[in-house]
């Protein structure tokens, strides 16, 4: 990326692929720039917060260039058996599947938990619904359907401006604020999920908190107006909208 498309701002920094930093795992992106120079999230482990490239790696790594790993050997005697890459789903009413003896069991692989179908565990607190493991390797594989820009805005860009014209304004590109309201749009929709399928919540309180997600919906419905297409708009109360 040229500095010009960044604005201004610093190279991003370039690590080698035999270094094993967080820069070189799908799981971290670059957000912005401060006193340590570029920082960013890890779409798995959100609660780390922001964090320069060059940070450790953690169990999670998973490299940008990695190849897909081998199959298992499969004894010529032993039926052919077909291994699925999607997480193990757990039923309620339902033993956990065991992986057959001919397979090898990938390294890091989070742990069902009890509290839901398809609820996985991986470590430190962090669990993640079946839909949510799935989306986070769609986004690393850059295979994301994001909702359409309304082709109005396609190009232009915010303008921030203060009162006093002594002050310098700032503009931010419509495509970058559309971004960061739909990831919101997304955040929102997986707290909802958790609360629906957290069971130590009573309904009462799973009613209460739905309460205020929809009223965080209701403030967000200002930006309809740049989605292209009306099901994707926020929806609050009425009233609220």
């Amino acid at each position: 990326m040229s500095d010009e498309a960044q604005g201004g701002l610093p190279p991003l920094p370039v690590f080698g692929p035999e270094e094993k930093v967080c820069g070189t795992c799908k799981l971290w992106q670059p957000h912005s720039v401060d006193a340590r120079g570029w920082v960013g999230p890890c779409r798995l482990q959100e609660q780390r917060g922001l964090f320069p490239p060059s940070a450790p790696i953690c169990d999670a790594f998973v490299a940008r260039h990695a190849a897909a790993p081998a199959r298992p050997e499969i004894r010529e005697h032993a039926p052919r058996q077909p291994r699925s890459v999607a997480p193990l789903v757990v039923r309620h009413t339902a033993e956990p599947a065991a992986a057959p003896s001919n397979v090898a069991a990938p390294p890091h692989a989070p742990r069902p938990v009890a509290g839901g179908p398809g609820v996985f565990d991986f470590g430190g607190g962090l669990t993640m619904t079946r839909e949510e493991v799935l989306q986070l390797f769609r986004e690393a594989a850059g295979d994301v359907d994001a909702p359409p820009l309304a082709a109005k805005w396609e190009g232009g860009v915010v303008q921030l401006l203060p009162k006093s014209a002594d002050l310098q304004g700032k503009e931010i590109p419509v495509d970058s604020l559309f971004h960061k309201i739909v990831m919101i749009r997304d955040r929102l929709r997986t707290l909802e999920q958790k609360i629906n399928a957290n069971p130590k919540l009573t309904d009462g309180e799973k009613v209460e908190l739905q309460h205020y997600v929809t009223r965080c919906y209701g403030s967000l419905t200002t930006f309809n107006v740049l989605f292209r297409d009306k099901e994707d708009h926020f929806v609050g109360q009425k009233g609220e909208e």
